[in-house]
């Protein structure tokens, strides 16, 4: 295969296509926007906790591992406070660094977030600040949110709103220098059905204005010969909305099953929907068991596509990132937490573990290397796919 030369800082660069966005939800790509916001089902405090945990994903010749740790403290019981630091070490050999032949990309990714909460009654106010630092890339946002009880504590209606802010540099050059600005809407409603039934609907609504593509990125032109390569161009606005249903029903032992349903859409052409069950098992008064799946459908932006032509790589806007290809996943998650409660001044403490299994079969994103495009021509390289995991390992204390 011939592809025309890229830096190589810049094709090592673009491995990372989910930058800045939390770990637990990478894989999950645009359905992060479908987890839409934590709504409790009643207004309270959050507990006093502390929190460490290690996280791990592999998968698509990525690894992203690294530590987390929050600390929680109330006052007065109207008054919440909270800390968390967030690490994410990456390395990668991704099929964009094959494709270009580039060798294996690492980074790291430093997060840190404040909240402060407070209660009045049966409304509750949030309002928290975090931002994270790369080598290339840097991210600030703020967010408040209000939560209200009514109808004699069987409704909670919850509002909120987030602004970011990102500066956006390049490796190896000076003069690239791009913002992106973000506003976040979201509301909420969770309803108690009966003494076992609980029903939470969410709406999002996202809108993205400025540098929206990835400096590093590049699609590919087929000649009939040979591949060449020119940067990507994205629209610089976006416009996103999502829409889920949740049901959880407590079950007539010690278990609860949850489901969900989920549909994204945006400006740029892309529709996905989601279904997820959950089953979670009481064994004794210590031990917890979870089992979760998952299947999520996605259809590709107006402007994809695996490689243009000499003429239709004139358009406006061109782009060959992989998450906005058609494409499914389906996962597959067990968890297990064991707890011990104590009579001093810490109440309890609990071992949780997670860990998800999934799959991506992309339906028009070709595996382009060296090797598929000797043995298979230019044009008929077979489609991508890949596994991966995901690992949760954290230990919580409550005081």
């Amino acid at each position: 295969m011939k592809v025309q030369e890229v830096p190589k800082a810049q094709v090592e660069a673009a491995v990372v296509a989910t930058k800045n966005i939390s770990f637990i939800y990478r894989y999950f790509s645009l359905t992060l926007l479908l987890s839409a916001s934590n709504l409790l089902y009643a207004v309270v405090l959050p507990e006093e906790r502390a929190d460490a945990m290690y996280h791990r994903y592999d998968g698509g010749g990525m690894v992203i591992d690294g530590p987390s740790i929050l600390v929680r403290k109330n006052i007065a019981e109207k008054y919440s406070i909270a800390a968390n630091y967030y690490i994410d070490s990456v390395s990668s050999a991704s099929i964009d660094v094959l494709t270009s032949g580039a060798s294996e990309y690492t980074e790291e990714r430093i997060e840190s977030s404040l909240d402060f909460t407070y209660l009045e009654d049966k409304s509750l106010i949030n309002i928290g600040y975090t931002t994270s630092q790369e080598n290339d890339y840097e991210a600030s946002s703020f967010r408040i949110d209000f939560s209200q009880d009514f109808f004699g504590d069987m409704s909670t209606l919850s509002m909120g709103f987030s602004q970011g802010n990102d500066d956006i540099t390049q490796t190896d050059n000076e003069n690239f220098s791009e913002k992106l600005e973000r506003r976040h809407y979201r509301i909420g409603l969770a309803q108690i059905l009966t003494r076992h039934l609980i029903a939470n609907i969410n709406y999002e609504s996202i809108i993205d204005e400025g540098y929206l593509q990835n400096p590093y990125r590049f699609i590919l032109v087929n000649t009939g010969t040979a591949y060449n390569v020119e940067a990507e161009r994205y629209p610089n606005t976006r416009n996103s909305d999502a829409v889920s249903l949740k049901l959880s029903y407590h079950l007539p032992w010690s278990a609860a099953i949850k489901s969900r349903l989920g549909y994204f859409t945006d400006s740029w052409g892309i529709k996905s929907q989601s279904i997820e069950l959950d089953y979670s098992q009481q064994l004794n008064k210590r031990w917890l068991v979870d089992l979760r799946i998952r299947q999520y459908q996605q259809g590709e932006a107006d402007f994809y596509a695996n490689a243009f032509d000499i003429d239709s790589a004139l358009q406006t806007f061109v782009g060959r990132d992989k998450e906005l290809s058609e494409y499914s996943s389906f996962s597959v998650g067990l968890g297990a937490s064991y707890e011990w409660t104590f009579n001093h001044r810490i109440e309890k403490a609990r071992v949780n573990f997670q860990v998800d299994y999934m799959l991506f079969d992309y339906d028009n994103f070709h595996e382009v290397t060296s090797e598929t495009t000797a043995s298979f021509g230019i044009g008929n390289e077979p489609l991508y796919s890949f596994n991966a995991y995901a690992l949760r390992l954290f230990f919580s204390i409550w005081y």
